[in-house]
């Protein structure tokens, strides 16, 4: 983009920063559960149409919501994809804000009613500029990223990849400050599974073990080898987290219960790690219970793949926002161990995932993520909005004659 474009796209940002703060107030005011986003996808819906947004799809993928810009530029251009979750937390909001959410006992304590607002306020400026792009910017506004494996799986299997050449998306950062963003090649967040392990022993009186299998030795013994996973059987050079997060059992002080479960997490951003820490963790599992005269029933649930940026479109982003916001803004994101479904897509697809710092040192500002006071600060939505505009706008210029 010229520096003449570039202050025709701040100017119309900052014309409509007000609609974007309000649009993010409604939508933190109205949080839905995962598969639960109804309202939001109307909301969203109607605001796409109002945009005069094409092919505008609801369902997709349960409760996603997908619509079309087409540039007017001469060229024949691709198509990228812009992708915003949508979905809140069962969290109690504490925050002291008037906007707090109304559903009693739901919150968005991740910045997704941010994502959202900064994807429709996005689609306005596109919308605004399709005479300066040729190509098509798909976008995607995604249900279900809280819940492993994700909605995204959902939104692929209806098709919302086909065509798609690149895939773009953002997530505030409660741990930088509102100004800042950060990109980063290659892996940046974590693949995590979840597991579940039940203990099957026998019961008995607990002035009598002898005469039990105690399924919850099996788990406590179980728990205590888990500890040599990571330290012992994977690279030191790697990252490897494996937490056991739950243990229930019994109900009774005076009783050994048949059965013991314990569950938990593992995350890694090499597929062959994973595999690894999940080996290692059923025969650890399987053998300490064997060994004590239980059986272990282990179940693993899929979760989400290592979060890893194609080179170039990391690039390319990385690029963009230095032109958009100047040099000292921009940051090498450091991998972290959080988990993210728009990895699904970035499987399928080469393309960029960066974060836009929102902390603030204002109180109630600066709490981190699913903290049930955590909030953004509102100067960062525009941020949002420019960062992902800038790196659209520059992806199809550099493919206006593919």
């Amino acid at each position: 983009m010229t520096d003449t474009f570039h202050q025709q796209i701040a100017t119309l940002i900052d014309e409509i920063e007000p609609g974007l703060i309000a649009d993010r107030r409604h939508l933190h005011q109205h949080p839905e559960l995962s598969f639960q986003e109804y309202e939001t996808a109307e909301f969203v819906r109607q605001r796409l149409e109002q945009l005069g947004v094409e092919d505008i799809r609801t369902g997709v993928g349960k409760t996603g919501v997908t619509g079309v810009i087409r540039g007017t530029a001469p060229g024949n251009g691709g198509n990228v994809l812009l992708r915003a979750d949508m979905d809140a937390l069962p969290i109690v909001e504490e925050t002291p804000v008037e906007f707090a959410s109304c559903n009693p006992g739901v919150m968005h304590a991740c910045g997704h009613d941010a994502h959202t607002a900064i994807l429709l306020s996005a689609a306005r400026v596109l919308s605004d500029s399709r005479d300066r792009f040729a190509g098509t910017v798909t976008l995607c506004f995604q249900p279900a990223e809280e819940v492993p494996p994700g909605g995204g799986i959902g939104m692929i299997n209806d098709g919302v990849l086909e065509g798609v050449d690149a895939v773009l998306a953002l997530h505030m950062a409660a741990a930088m400050p509102t100004g800042t963003v950060a990109i980063a090649p290659g892996p940046v967040m974590a693949g995590g599974d979840l597991f579940r392990i039940t203990f099957q022993g026998k019961g008995g009186h607990a002035a009598s073990p002898e005469l039990a299998s105690d399924p919850i030795v099996a788990a406590a013994a179980t728990i205590a080898g888990f500890q040599s996973v990571v330290s012992r059987n994977i690279d030191p050079m790697d990252r490897a987290v494996l937490t056991v997060g739950s243990f229930s059992a019994g109900e009774a002080f005076n009783v050994i219960p048949d059965t013991a479960v314990i569950a938990g997490t593992y995350r890694y951003f090499s597929e062959d790690t994973g595999k690894r820490i999940e080996q290692r963790l059923t025969e650890i599992a399987t053998d300490t219970a064997r060994g004590l005269g239980c059986e272990a029933i282990v179940e693993i649930i899929r979760g989400y793949h290592p979060t890893v940026n194609d080179d170039d479109m990391a690039e390319l982003a990385r690029l963009a926002l230095v032109d958009a916001l100047g040099d000292g803004a921009v940051k090498t994101a450091e991998p972290v161990m959080g988990g993210e479904d728009f990895s699904h897509m970035l499987r399928a697809k080469p393309g960029a995932y960066f974060v836009v710092g929102c902390y603030s040192e204002v109180d109630g500002v600066n709490y981190g993520h699913h903290h049930p006071k955590f909030d953004v600060d509102e100067d960062s939505l525009a941020i949002g909005v420019k960062s992902l505009v800038s790196i659209a706008l520059r992806w199809l210029e550099q493919n206006k004659e593919v």
